[in-house]
């Protein structure tokens, strides 16, 4: 593995400001040796692909998990955490392309899954809605009607 390593980390060392521990744990980072996975790669695969990945993924956190029990190398039990956070990333990308394509499915539909509705507060949720709070009684458009307001002119 190498890594590259700054003028002033070189300088430190140089001068045995800097330990050796400190430039091994530069050059050694898990996120520099092995490639996550990224979601926007996911977001093109299908649902079966993202369910076959996803239990390849499980499979390799069990045998990591075995493997750190067993007293395995450091290697591996850094790549526990990546894997982890892969599964996260197929899940979510999973999730995502569900709600989506439910929110696809009832797009100017009727009625609506409560977890597809706006939020909101409480309140805002139950005010009336705009047609509804222009809505006028009989007896108010008649009255509108009948003393409709007055127009006045300026006598010059």
């Amino acid at each position: 593995m190498v890594g590259v390593i700054s003028s002033v980390q070189c300088t430190l060392l140089f001068y045995g400001k800097g330990t050796l521990s400190s430039l091994v744990a530069f050059l050694w980072r898990p996120s520099a040796i092995m490639a996550k996975i990224k979601a926007r790669d996911l977001r093109g695969k299908k649902k079966e692909e993202l369910l076959k990945q996803l239990d390849d993924l499980k499979v390799e956190l069990s045998q990591l998990r075995v493997a750190k029990v067993t007293g395995g190398a450091a290697s591996k039990l850094s790549k526990i955490r990546v894997v982890r956070k892969s599964i996260a990333r197929v899940l979510t990308v999973i999730n995502q392309t569900q709600k989506e394509n439910l929110r696809k499915f009832y797009k100017g539909k009727k009625y609506k899954p409560l977890d597809l509705r706006p939020k909101k507060t409480r309140a805002l949720r139950r005010r009336l809605n705009k047609h509804e709070e222009g809505l006028r009684t009989k007896k108010q458009q008649r009255k509108d009607r009948l003393f409709s307001a007055r127009k006045f002119a300026v006598k010059a």
